[in-house]
Formats: C-alpha cells, structure tokens, sequence
C-alpha cells in the first residue's frame, strides 16, 4: 500500500471495470463454458471482494486533500438522505427481482415485479447511486471524489449493462419486464404503466432500514473515521 491517491485510482478504476469486463457476455460466456456456472460466479465473487478490499484500504490511507470546499449546508445531505438510500438498498436485498443472475422469468406462479420492483427494477443499485451521489456533494477530499464517483459510474452503467445482457439472454420475454417497470425510480407509475405495491415492500423493510441507519450513524466515525454528523 503506496498510500497515494494514484493507488485509490488504479483500485477505484479495476473495481469499476472488473465488473463490466467479468460479466460483458462474449467474457462471462466463454469463462462459464472453461469453468462452469459455479465455479465461474465463486471466482467472480473472490476476484471482486479482493479488488473492493484493496480500494477500501486504498481510501483508507489516501491523502485528505481537498478538492473543494462544500457549502456547510450541503455537508447534512448524507444525513438526510441516506435513509432513502438505504431503504433501496434492503428492499434490493431482500425482494426477488428479474435482474438477478439465475433468475428464470417464466416459473409458474412467481410474480417478479412485485414490492419496490413496481418503483425500480434496480433498487440496489439505485440507492448506491444515490449514495454516491449524497456523499459527493458532501465531501470536498479528492480521495472522496475518486471513490464515490466510481461507485456512482458503477451503479448507473450497471443498470445499463444489467438491462442489456438480460435482453440478450431472454429476447422477447424480457419485454413485459421492461413495459412494466423502470430503471429510473417512479418512471413506471408516474406513466400509468404498473401500480405501487405497498403489501409487497412491507412495513419490516422499512423498520431494517431505519435500524441500519441508527447503526451506521452510531459507527461511522470509528469505521470510516469521520463522524456522520458534520463539525459545528
């Protein structure tokens, strides 16, 4: 470890790409076919998690220098807008979606545009993106700005590339999925093409990512080594 905001760079840019070149089909498919599907998605996940520790620690130990200096005002967008983000973030954990890997469209009886998929099929990566997004604007460290725009270039070419590799696998049948949801949050209901499914998010979503949110405040400084909360 250099410590340098170049290392940070070449980790940000590997994580960032990693992704995209990995699961790229003519990549995936020729890797699957030497490998196997499991053996393929064990060495994706260790290949990922080695490259995401290297660029933690690589933001660990960069220089704080800024880069420029927010308004204070904009320093209290990550509280007020991580529960948000963090809300996307559990129900894309926690609810079946047509844009996981391995997941088949047509089995009987499983309605895979239910809950927060009616207000984004990319929960997940929408409440990274807004995330990356909030912490952006709050943080004037260049170290900051590295790392949070690759996670945001990540999220949102990763809606893309997501969309574009399920039609190429599905082909028609991922049509109904694209008519009646968004990758854009509310796109869906605001143009009358689904309805909200309150039942389908469920109260216990709400209440874990209220609870995740208490704990991350709780530790941030320790973890991250700034306080959630600004300096008076």
């Amino acid at each position: 470890m250099s410590g340098s905001l170049n290392e940070l760079f070449a980790a940000s840019v590997l994580f960032v790409a990693g992704h995209f070149i990995l699961s790229s089909v003519p990549v995936r498919m020729a890797l699957v076919g030497r490998l196997g599907e499991t053996r393929f998605l064990v060495a994706y996940s260790v290949v990922i998690l080695a490259i995401f520790v290297w660029m933690l620690l690589a933001f660990s130990q960069a220089p704080t220098d800024p880069a420029w200096a927010p308004p204070p005002a904009l320093q209290w967008l990550p509280l007020i807008g991580m529960p948000l983000a963090l809300f996307l973030v559990v129900c894309g954990l926690t609810t079946p979606s047509p844009t996981l890997a391995g997941t088949k469209l047509d089995e009987p009886g499983r309605d895979l545009t239910q809950g927060i998929i009616r207000v984004t099929r990319h929960p997940f990566l929408n409440g990274v993106s807004l995330w990356a997004i909030l912490h952006l604007l709050a943080n004037g460290e260049s170290r900051s700005v590295v790392l949070f725009t690759a996670m945001l270039v990540l999220s949102v070419g990763g809606m893309w590339h997501i969309d574009k590799r399920r039609e190429f696998h599905y082909g028609a049948d991922w049509g109904p999925v694209m008519l009646t949801t968004s990758a854009v949050p509310f796109a869906a209901l605001i143009t009358g093409r689904t309805t909200m499914d309150w039942a389908g998010i469920g109260w216990w979503r709400v209440l874990a990512s209220v609870a995740a949110y208490v704990a991350i405040v709780a530790v941030h400084g320790l973890v991250i080594g700034v306080p959630a909360f600004p300096a008076p």
